[in-house]
């Protein structure tokens, strides 16, 4: 038996109890060995008639969620197409009434809770509340034992990674970009304005969390 089979014998053990524990919290939870496993549920969840749009995410990419939506001819508010940056806002801001709303997730704790960072809000704000469906989509690799190893991961991976990721153009310079790791800064170019847990799916099932063993994002 190959390494990678011992990886997806625990990440499926792993998965299961992960998503019994967000069941207990009323998400609608499900765990598929791969990321192609995980695609076919998310559209599977998503109503053709649906008016969709998504925070920014990697995982929504990695697993071709995007692809097939742009592709299918959804009815989309395409945050990307905007023109310049006052027509991005307003799109952002149509995005909180949508019907669908897909993202991925910064790290979810064992115990079934999700941590979300955001520079701007619009993310955790849809998460939170307005779009009628929220659907999730995250690797094996966003799954911690506890909250508070949830936080640490989402604040010393994923936003100096993000960091990195988005400071490509100039445009953004932070301690984290420089050292990798979270000094809990104050600033004025930080991508860390928000940080959310929702410890509970209310009302129940509104958001659907599919995990996958195919690590996805970071």
């Amino acid at each position: 038996m190959s390494n990678n089979s011992y990886i997806q014998q625990r990440n499926r053990k792993l998965g299961e109890q992960t998503v019994t524990a967000l069941k207990q919290r009323y998400f609608d939870a499900y765990y598929f060995d791969t990321k192609q496993e995980a695609l076919q549920k998310a559209i599977e969840l998503i109503p053709r008639e649906d008016k969709i749009s998504w925070g920014g995410s990697l995982s929504i990419i990695e697993c071709g969620l995007f692809d097939h939506i742009i592709k299918t001819g959804y009815n989309v508010i395409n945050r990307d197409a905007a023109a310049n940056h006052e027509e991005k806002n307003e799109l952002l801001r149509q995005a909180l009434l949508c019907d669908t709303y897909l993202m991925g997730s910064n790290a979810i704790s064992e115990t079934g809770e999700l941590v979300n960072i955001d520079c701007f809000g619009n993310r955790v704000a849809a998460l939170m509340f307005g779009p009628k469906s929220v659907i999730i989509i995250a690797g094996m690799n966003k799954v911690t034992p506890t909250l508070q190893d949830a936080v640490v991961r989402a604040r010393n991976y994923a936003a100096p990674a993000n960091m990195q990721r988005v400071a490509g153009s100039g445009l953004r310079q932070t301690p984290c970009f420089s050292s990798g790791s979270c000094h809990d800064c104050k600033s004025k170019d930080s991508i860390c304005s928000h940080i959310v847990i929702t410890r509970l799916c209310n009302p129940p099932k509104r958001i659907k969390v599919i995990l996958t063993g195919d690590s996805l994002g970071f």
